[in-house]
C-alpha cells in the first residue's frame, strides 16, 4: 500500500519538471493558418554560449591599437576671411601692388629676419611682423558695417600655409642675434643674413598682409568699392604701411568719408560723380596727408601713394607724382651739436666779424673823402 502513494508522487513531480521544461522553450508555429504564431520577445532569445579562455586561440587574444587621426586645429575668422578673399573684389592689379611693394623704396625684399627701424620688432620678406599679437581694432564709424581683421602674426603665417614650428625657429633665431648684436649692427648686416624662407614663402605672406590692408581700408573708408582702381590701390598701400596708426590721421578719414552716405545706391552713385570726379575735393585729401610727419619722414613712398589719390591718376601717372612732389617738402632732421656745429658756429662768427669789419672800413674812406 505504501508503494502506490510514492509511486503517485513520483509521477506528479516528472509531470511537473515536464511542464516546467515545456514553459521555458519557445512555441512552435501552428500549421493552422487560423492560429497567429506566438509572439516571442528579443529579450527572450537565449544567449549565445561565450567561450571558454582556455578554448580561444592565443592570436585572438591579441589586442589591436586603433589609431586616432589628430583633429585639424580650428581656422580662426580671421584667417577663413583672409583664406576666402579673390583679386576680383578690387579694381587694381594685385600682381602690380605686390611688385610695388617688393621695391626697395617701399618695403623691400628680405628673406631673413631683421629689425624695424624704429620699433626694433623682427620683420621679414616685404616688411611682414613675425610678433605681433591678434589686437581688438572696433568700428567707430557707426555708418561703415566693414570690421577691422587684426589677426596674430601666428595666424597670417597659418593663412600663408607655413609651418608654425619655422616661425619659433625664426624668432628664436632672431632673438638669439638681437641679444647679441645692436639694431644698427643686424641692418647693417642684412644682405649677408641666411635666407630663412623662400621666395615664394615671402611671396604668400606678402599675398595675406595685402588682403589684410585691403580689409582694413574698407573698414577705414565707407565708400572704398566706388574708388578708382589707383585710388584704392593708394589706400591699400596707405593702410599697409601704417595699419593701426592710420586711426590718428583723423582729417584725413574725415575727409574720405565725408561725402559717404549708407542712404542706398543713389547715394553711392552721387559719390561716384561727385566725389570721385572732383578733383578739388581730392586735392583736399592729398594735401590732408602731405602736411603730416609720416609725408616728410618717407618722402619717396608718400609721392607715389599720395599721388595715387588723384583721380585722373591713371592717365598722368607721372605728372601726378611730379605734382606732389614738388609740393611735398622733406623733413628737417636736428641733429644734435657737436664738434661739426661748433667749427660751423665759429666759422659763422668769423665770416660776419670780416663783413662787419670791411663794412666799417668803407663807411670811414667814404667820410674822408
Amino acid at each position: 500500500m505504501r508503494a502506490v502513494p510514492q509511486c503517485l508522487s513520483i509521477a506528479i513531480l516528472v509531470f511537473a519538471a515536464a511542464v516546467a521544461s515545456a514553459g521555458q522553450s519557445p512555441a512552435a508555429p501552428s500549421s493552422d493558418p487560423q492560429v497567429p504564431a506566438q509572439q516571442i520577445p528579443a529579450s527572450a532569445t537565449p544567449a549565445s554560449p561565450v567561450p571558454a579562455l582556455s578554448n580561444v586561440p592565443a592570436s585572438d587574444l591579441t589586442l589591436t591599437p586603433t589609431l586616432v587621426s589628430p583633429q585639424p586645429e580650428a581656422t580662426s575668422p580671421a584667417v577663413q576671411l583672409l583664406q576666402d578673399f579673390r583679386s576680383s573684389d578690387v579694381k587694381f592689379d594685385f600682381g602690380e601692388l605686390m611688385d610695388i611693394l617688393r621695391d626697395r623704396r617701399h618695403e623691400g625684399w628680405v628673406l631673413a629676419a631683421y629689425p624695424d627701424p624704429k620699433t626694433g620688432r623682427p620683420l621679414i620678406g616685404a616688411g611682414f611682423s613675425l610678433d605681433l599679437p591678434a589686437r581688438d581694432h572696433p568700428q567707430p564709424d557707426p555708418l561703415n558695417s566693414h570690421p577691422f581683421v587684426e589677426p596674430s602674426s601666428a595666424d597670417l603665417w597659418q593663412a600663408a600655409g607655413l609651418d608654425p614650428d619655422r616661425l619659433q625657429a625664426i624668432l628664436t633665431r632672431y632673438r638669439e642675434q638681437f641679444a647679441h648684436w645692436s639694431k644698427k649692427r643686424i641692418r647693417r648686416k642684412i644682405g649677408t643674413l641666411e635666407p630663412q624662407i623662400s621666395d615664394d614663402d615671402a611671396s604668400e605672406l606678402l599675398r595675406v598682409s595685402i588682403v589684410q590692408a585691403i580689409y582694413n581700408a574698407r573698414a577705414y573708408c565707407r565708400n572704398f568699392d566706388q574708388l578708382t582702381a589707383s585710388q584704392q590701390m593708394g589706400l591699400t598701400q596707405l593702410v599697409y604701411q601704417m595699419g593701426v596708426n592710420l586711426q590718428q590721421f583723423s582729417q584725413f578719414l574725415d575727409l574720405i568719408n565725408s561725402r559717404a552716405s549708407a542712404a542706398g545706391v543713389e547715394a553711392v552713385s552721387s559719390i561716384r560723380d561727385s566725389a570721385v570726379s572732383d578733383v578739388a575735393y581730392w586735392r583736399s585729401v592729398q594735401e590732408s596727408l602731405l602736411h603730416s610727419q609720416w609725408a616728410r619722414l618717407y618722402r619717396t613712398r608718400a609721392v607715389a601713394v599720395i599721388a595715387m589719390l588723384d583721380p585722373d591718376y591713371s592717365d598722368h601717372p607721372q605728372l601726378a607724382e611730379r605734382r606732389i612732389g614738388a609740393t611735398l617738402r622733406p623733413a628737417v632732421i636736428h641733429r644734435r651739436r657737436g664738434a661739426a656745429h661748433v667749427s660751423r658756429q665759429l666759422a659763422s662768427t668769423s665770416t660776419h666779424s670780416g663783413h662787419a669789419r670791411r663794412r666799417t672800413s668803407h663807411a670811414r674812406t667814404k667820410r674822408t673823402a
